[in-house]
């Protein structure tokens, strides 16, 4: 198994030193680090190069860059990695005896890690608890929980769309596989709560679930969550 991490990036300068030397161990094993920047206007891309295998330029939208990284990565298995999320020391380990214990490898298979928000606020514990309940029992995950799949689970690769482009793949990828999940926790970080407010930050993002679910358009939500979408 080789194993690739695709991080999606867009003026991440302040961060991203941190956020790829936190995955040298992986690297020193032979795991991929692909970064896809989105059209950075800060030191993002000079300052991935010397710390990732290959660093490509990217139409902005995290669905796209992690398309394009996935494109520009070499491994049978893919991982995408927010900037902000750290993964556990022995991840690639960790995919391996997830499909040893299930038998998985022999077809398409995909799976995600239990979360952790790093941060102070007692609400965070409980935010996290109820994301990995909820993926648990749905069966969807988001990609703050590290998504992987193998090469063939990919096929078309996630929509390109502005917000909930995660909740799509995993609903495409559940109705292929079962999802894996890993217990040891990836660490998120809390700073999207912390600045916004961590009560107003989980009630809008249960809010903008929910009209997805009902057919909210992508563009419209992405505008609600504060970002704006590249034009056509």
């Amino acid at each position: 198994m080789k194993l690739s991490v695709v991080v999606p990036v867009l003026n991440e300068a302040d961060g991203i030193e941190e956020s790829l030397a936190a995955l040298a161990p992986l690297r020193a094993r032979g795991v991929e680090v692909v970064v896809a920047d989105g059209g950075s206007s800060d030191a993002t891309v000079a300052l991935a190069h010397p710390l990732a295998d290959v660093v490509i330029a990217a139409p902005r939208g995290r669905g796209a860059q992690m398309n394009a990284g996935a494109a520009a990565s070499s491994g049978d298995v893919l991982l995408f990695l927010h900037s902000d999320t750290r993964l556990p020391a022995d991840a690639d380990a960790l995919i391996r005896d997830a499909l040893a214990r299930s038998g998985a490898a022999a077809g398409p298979f995909w799976g995600r890690f239990d979360v952790r928000i790093a941060g102070a606020h007692p609400l965070f514990r409980i935010v996290a608890a109820m994301m990995n309940l909820r993926s648990r029992l749905t069966g969807i995950a988001t990609g703050d929980q590290a998504i992987f799949m193998s090469r063939a689970a990919f096929g078309p690769g996630f929509p390109d769309i502005p917000l909930m482009e995660d909740i799509a793949m995993a609903k495409r990828l559940k109705r292929l596989a079962p999802t894996l999940c890993i217990a040891s926790p990836v660490v998120t970080s809390g700073r999207r709560w912390e600045k916004h407010g961590v009560l107003k930050t989980i009630l809008l993002m249960w809010w903008l679930r929910l009209a997805y679910f009902f057919g909210a358009n992508p563009a419209w939500l992405a505008r609600s969550y504060g970002y704006v979408p590249r034009q056509s």
